[in-house]
């Protein structure tokens, strides 16, 4: 990607007046001097930022944890540079492992707003791609499309889902090769400019960076995402259910819990999304028992309509031994604690 002409170079407009014609910053300026740190706060309104996070985003304390660290240096940058120490942007392309449903695509979008705020990039937007958005199906086809999502990526997040698909190293003639050459030279040459976030299963992600070490060394956090508990799940399922209006009766929430107890253990369970497609089925098994009971003839309520009860998750095939098996359609990412 070509520089953009005329373009500031980084932090370089936020320079104090005062401060923009020393030749030593470091010397020149007294050691007593100070910063407008409230003026940083409430322009960038990070804490904002911060707190709708940890509304949003049951338990992941240390995935939080993470994420305020880099915006704290983020933060300290900027009032460094409001008074001309300049210093090389820091390099913030992520690594996010963990199990599908464990917040990952959730939280991108919320750094995305963290780096925009606090004047890191442009744009703040969020791309999020896959191998078949990146990687062509014949020779001369994969750089264009790789270069039309870098061009979309620019000044906001790349987000690649399942990464380590990009680039079969066991396959020479397969077409990713390309598509990680122009990423590697991307966030190098661009990285003031765009921050790439690499996701998917640990496992398959650090063998994805021992086959492709040009990308690890480019890599500057590494984060996981744990799979969460059953009562982190059944707070997930609670701001769900209130997110949607609906309540679970007592009954309903113990049923719940025994649902999520037998669908841990099974193939493919996906944390948060598990949980909202569980839900958007119990909701749906509410509206044929309503929809019988008002043919039938019974007067309905508000709190008929807002109650999801016992029956409605016990019908689940899970109780009886077997198992709903989420497509991958099932397991697109929605909005709240599902990425």
């Amino acid at each position: 990607m070509a520089p953009r002409e005329g373009e500031e170079p980084y932090g370089r407009a936020e320079v104090d007046n005062r401060f923009v014609d020393l030749d030593d910053p470091l010397t020149e300026i007294p050691d007593d001097t100070p910063v407008d740190v409230d003026g940083v706060f409430e322009d960038s309104r990070i804490e904002e930022v911060l707190g709708e996070m940890d509304r949003d985003l049951l338990a992941l304390h240390e995935v939080k944890d993470r994420i305020r660290e880099i915006a704290a240096l983020l933060l300290i940058d900027r009032l460094r540079r409001s008074i001309a120490l300049e210093a090389q942007a820091p390099t913030l392309h992520m690594s996010f492992t963990g199990n599908p449903g464990t917040g990952k695509t959730t939280v991108a979008a919320k750094m995305g707003k963290i780096l925009y705020k606090l004047g890191y990039v442009r744009k703040g937007h969020l791309v999020s791609v896959t191998r078949d958005d990146l990687v062509g199906q014949y020779v001369g086809h994969t750089a264009p499309k790789t270069r039309d999502v870098l061009k979309r990526a620019m000044g906001g997040v790349l987000f690649i889902d399942e990464a380590y698909h990009i680039y079969r190293v066991d396959n020479e003639r397969d077409y990713g090769q390309e598509t990680v050459e122009l990423l590697l030279q991307v966030m190098e040459n661009d990285r003031e400019d765009i921050v790439v976030i690499m996701a998917g299963y640990k496992k398959q992600m650090d063998r994805f960076f021992s086959d492709v070490p040009g990308l690890s060394s480019r890599i500057a956090h590494h984060i996981d995402f744990p799979d969460y508990s059953i009562d982190e799940l059944m707070e997930i399922a609670r701001l769900m259910t209130e997110q949607q209006r609906y309540l679970l009766s007592s009954d309903a929430g113990k049923a719940f819990r025994q649902y999520l107890g037998l669908r841990m253990d099974q193939p493919r369970f996906a944390n948060g999304r598990s949980v909202r497609n569980a839900l958007d089925r119990a909701r749906m098994r509410q509206a044929i028992r309503l929809y019988d009971a008002g043919s039938r003839g019974r007067k309905l309520t508000k709190k008929d309509l807002v109650t999801i009860e016992a029956d409605d998750i016990l019908k689940s095939r899970v109780f009886e031994g077997g198992f709903y098996e989420e497509s991958e359609s099932d397991t697109t990412p929605a909005s709240g604690q599902v990425g």
